[in-house]
């Protein structure tokens, strides 16, 4: 699903829940479920979703409106992602190393 707003720092919930075509207490809802969405909120409860909070919102629309999943099941998908991109990252960074390793032998030659 392609959302459509503008690149701003933050977006209210009523931005977020349009964009979504979903109500703002589904929102709620999923910030409670979710430990991934966890947008700021003012002294007066206003809640500021950051970029980052709307890419998970819509990695959990994707799961559960799109793919049926259900809470659970969307939970176990986050956690496994979640592991398989450290996993990533760790196999980059002794990628990396190995590089390291082989240009220094390659200019000691």
């Amino acid at each position: 699903m392609k959302i459509d707003l503008p690149e701003k720092r933050y977006y209210t919930i009523g931005e977020v829940a349009k964009a979504f075509n979903v109500n703002t207490s589904l929102l709620r809802f999923w910030e409670k479920e979710f430990k991934e969405i966890e947008p700021k909120k003012k002294t007066s409860g206003v809640r500021k979703y950051t970029p980052k909070d709307v890419e998970n919102i819509q990695l959990i629309y994707h799961l559960l409106k799109e793919k049926g999943m259900t809470i659970e099941g969307a939970k176990n998908q986050l956690k496994v992602s979640k592991s398989a991109e450290e996993n990533k990252m760790s196999l980059l960074k002794k990628l990396a190393g190995i590089k390291k390793e082989l240009e220094d032998l390659q200019d000691n030659l």
